[in-house]
């Protein structure tokens, strides 16, 4: 992200409104006979409340608060879970995860990213359903679907 000389305000979520997403999460787990093990809702707390994308490494060294980092391949497990599950996307431009707020099970995921202060705001993509359609057409069978737009976010541009 380069730097443009002004504040740059990421909201993630905290207090009452993180413990419901996290309750919230904790019951589609279980609806869906999975687990929301310690490891995978303190990642899924960490993306949250970043309101932002998050590399791996960094939520690698925040896992632990004021202990040891967590180990690679726990947040990494955690990251898979919680991505197949719905809760999490892979940013692949930025190599990063931002948290999904979205409760549709297999949504097609558009993103605009701001290139400046890194702001991430996640859109249902009206297009999804004519890129599922080709790719149909070609002979796939897609399960997902994610756009990745980059530029400039209104508080930058200003």
């Amino acid at each position: 992200m380069s730097s443009c000389g002004h504040d740059h305000h990421h909201h993630g979520v905290a207090g009452a409104a993180l413990a419901a997403e996290l309750d919230a999460a904790e019951a589609r787990c279980v609806a869906a006979d999975q687990r929301l093990t310690a490891p995978r809702r303190r990642v899924l707390e960490l993306l949250l409340g970043a309101g932002q994308p998050v590399k791996a490494y960094d939520l690698i060294s925040a896992f632990g608060g004021e202990g040891p980092p967590a180990k690679p391949p726990t947040v990494y497990r955690a990251l898979d879970f919680l991505e197949k599950q719905g809760f999490a996307h892979r940013i692949e431009s930025l190599n990063a995860y931002v948290a999904c707020r979205k409760e549709a099970d297999g949504h097609a995921a558009a993103f605009l990213i701001c290139d400046c202060c890194g702001a991430t705001r996640e859109i249902e993509p009206k297009a999804s359903a004519e890129i599922i359609a080709a790719g149909a057409a070609a002979g796939y069978a897609l399960t997902s679907v994610t756009i990745e737009a980059h530029g400039l976010c209104a508080d930058c541009r200003g």
